[in-house]
């Protein structure tokens, strides 16, 4: 067991996954200063800087796949996507099912999403609800270095094509960038545990669809995903000093999702809290909800998501944005529902 921070599992396990197969590159905006680790080992055929234009990158990326490469597609703002969607939405997502199994797309797309910093709200989404919306997709959302680098890895092994989601707050070079500007004072309501952790020797792949409990209870089942997970846990411990026992469950991959995990912990404890950074219209946390009521059960539900477009000024964004105290809020409200 070594121990890494969360951005450098993710690295490790693409430099072991490279090292073993030709048919992996990496391409995307000055990932060659990004990815000097890789860079440096593997070289400009293989860690290929691109221009600035996510459109042209991803559809080499996707035509690349088709070709018999496994590309890494470094998107730098999961924001930026919005300009090459056209390449996963019409083609990288349908290819398989157009061809009848014929035409594989085994593509990653990485990208960096979150917010909380002060950044405005052309650089602070997540999108995974979205982008799990399109049939095809596979959504992958780790919140600490040892899923980084398993869910990285099994990315690169799926014959489809994966979003690989990092949260920025949790990532250090993304931490070490938004400490410059001013913005050294600033509470970013983050526990720091998902930053840093041990991790295996070799990586193996984490199964997709595939929830983690982190911490068990037995009176509210709390889901997040990312520094969400983070979050719940440190709203767990303080809603324990009010008597209050939360499950809190990771479901590391939004599609595919862990259905089974979320609906045996909602029948346990009766209660639901989804903890959301992304979009609350139409999105992962609705879906949730839709899914446990599709099986029967009966229970309180309530949801701590971002509902709006987020402001530019920091102050402001912390109030839209889920945040530890909103979610022991939440989590004491349906408490005191009748069940």
């Amino acid at each position: 067991m070594r121990t890494m921070t969360y951005a450098d599992a993710i690295d490790d396990a693409i430099a072991q996954k490279m090292s073993k197969d030709p048919n992996i590159i990496y391409l995307g905006e000055d990932v060659q200063m990004l990815r000097l680790n890789l860079f440096s080992r593997f070289g400009s055929e293989k860690i290929i800087n691109t221009p600035i234009s996510e459109s042209a990158f991803l559809g080499a990326g996707v035509t690349a796949a088709m070709a018999g490469l496994r590309p890494i597609v470094e998107i730098m703002l999961i924001d930026f996507i919005g300009v090459a969607i056209d390449a996963l939405l019409n083609h990288a997502a349908k290819n398989e099912f157009f061809s009848g199994n014929q035409w594989q797309v085994p593509l990653v797309v990485r990208a960096s999403c979150g917010g909380g910093y002060g950044d405005g709200g052309q650089h602070e989404q997540t999108l995974w609800g979205w982008l799990a919306h399109i049939p095809g997709l596979w959504i992958a959302v780790p919140s600490n270095p040892a899923d980084a680098g398993g869910l990285m890895t099994a990315s690169i092994e799926h014959d489809g094509p994966v979003v690989y989601l990092e949260h920025k707050l949790l990532a250090e070079y993304f931490r070490d960038y938004l400490g410059s500007g001013g913005r050294s004072n600033q509470d970013y309501n983050v526990p720091r545990d998902g930053e840093q952790g041990r991790i295996p020797d070799k990586w193996t792949p984490i199964p997709f669809g595939k929830a983690s409990i982190k911490k068990e209870g037995s009176d509210i089942s709390i889901v997040s995903l990312g520094v969400g997970v983070h979050r719940s846990l440190e709203a767990s411990k303080r809603l324990e000093e009010q008597n209050v026992s939360a499950e809190v469950i990771d479901l590391r991959t939004v599609a595919p999702l862990d259905t089974s995990t979320i609906c045996e912990s909602v029948s346990k404890t009766g209660r639901l809290l989804v903890v959301d950074e992304d979009y609350k219209q139409f999105g992962l946390s609705g879906e949730i909800a839709a899914i446990v009521l599709e099986n029967s059960i009966h229970f309180q539900y309530g949801r701590v998501c971002t509902e709006q477009s987020i402001p530019y000024s920091h102050q402001q964004e912390i109030q839209i944005l889920p945040s530890t105290q909103r979610i022991i809020d939440s989590a004491l409200g349906l408490m005191n529902k009748q069940l």
